[in-house]
């Protein structure tokens, strides 16, 4: 499932530094896709990239598109970055709990820190780098 890639926010966000083994996940940022590596042998998702399966320690997976769903398992305000005009004050720093079963650490757009709640819905959106070589994955309420 693809979704609509945005033009950058206001701030400056910090590209990321892929490696071979992370291509196929920028790959995918790139076009409006969340990928995760699926185990090939029992099926289970898993984030951040490892060589094998934590649950059955096979080290044949594959790159799937993910349905870029689920919801907020926990998240913190930040009120004072390190640095504003990379991320802007306040951000809200999340863990979510993808629908595919791995959680996953990301930012929280388009939501006020007062109407964030643990168990909320949330979709990925995509945010092209100011520079515009690299695709980042924040995510935001479902129904926004």
């Amino acid at each position: 499932m693809s979704a609509p890639v945005f033009d950058p926010p206001r701030h400056r966000r910090p590209a990321p530094n892929p490696t071979p083994f992370t291509e196929p996940f920028w790959e995918g940022t790139r076009i409006g896709e969340l990928r995760l590596q699926c185990c090939s042998d029992c099926g289970h998702y898993r984030w951040t990239p490892q060589i094998a399966c934590p649950r059955c320690w096979s080290e044949s997976a594959e790159w799937r598109a993910t349905s870029g769903k689920g919801e907020l398992y926990s998240y913190t305000v930040i009120h004072r970055s390190v640095d504003p005009s990379r991320f802007g004050e306040p951000y809200i720093l999340a863990v979510v709990l993808l629908d595919e079963g791995p959680y996953m650490l990301t930012n929280l757009v388009e939501c006020a820190p007062s109407d964030v709640r643990v168990g909320m819905r949330v979709a990925v959106r995509f945010e092209r780098t100011d520079d515009g070589d690299f695709t980042v994955y924040p995510f935001a309420p479902a129904d926004s």
